[in-house]
């Protein structure tokens, strides 16, 4: 924005990249690259409707193809959105060592507890993966920034992130209990909305 610029109301939209192919066969994402499936592109093509009618002068994204793929239908309607940035602190959950594993050949393997444990316990990490309380610190730093940034350059944000990334996103905005953060369904098609 340039000096001189009429102050305005500053929103945060943020939404989950659609459906991929592991999404679908029930796997454990984490990082690994996974595309988005005809289903995920209709996904992102309903969140574009969504945000329509909003106004967002920057767009983030994280560097996983999913992320990417599903802000560009967004942005197909915002001509006024001038700057992309990636940041990777809104990257879904590292699940290290379960990633590209099914659900239930992990909870065949290790049994239903420790699934349960590795899933969606806060504190603990999968084998060479995060835990959730990992995500939380750099979601919280990500947040910091992009407070100061918004105001800075009085912009409204648009966000493409992951399922894990916006749990512990809306744990910390939200202000919600570690119990309400791990049981919060995160649905492929919905943008939240907060005004700063």
């Amino acid at each position: 924005m340039k000096k001189g610029d009429k102050k305005r109301k500053l929103y945060i939209y943020l939404f989950r990249h659609g459906r991929t192919n592991d999404n679908i066969d029930g796997e454990f994402s984490g990082w690994r690259n996974s595309p988005l499936v005809k289903s995920g592109f209709d996904d992102a093509k309903i969140v574009a409707e969504r945000l329509k009618d909003k106004k967002f002068q920057v767009a983030i994204h994280t560097r996983l193809i999913r992320s990417k793929q599903t802000l560009k239908p967004v942005l197909k309607y915002h001509p006024e959105c001038v700057l992309l940035i990636q940041d990777d602190r809104m990257i879904e959950r590292n699940y290290g060592k379960l990633n590209g594993h099914t659900h239930y050949n992990i909870v065949k393997k290790y049994g239903p507890e420790k699934y349960d444990s590795w899933h969606r316990s806060f504190n603990t990490r999968p084998p060479g993966g995060e835990s959730f309380k990992d995500v939380e610190k750099r979601v919280k730093s990500f947040i910091i920034d992009l407070r100061k940034f918004m105001k800075k350059n009085n912009v409204s944000v648009a966000i493409s992130a992951h399922g894990n990334s916006i749990r512990l996103f809306r744990k910390i905005w939200e202000k919600l209990s570690i119990k309400e953060t791990a049981s919060i369904d995160i649905p492929y098609d919905k943008v939240f909305t907060y005004q700063i």
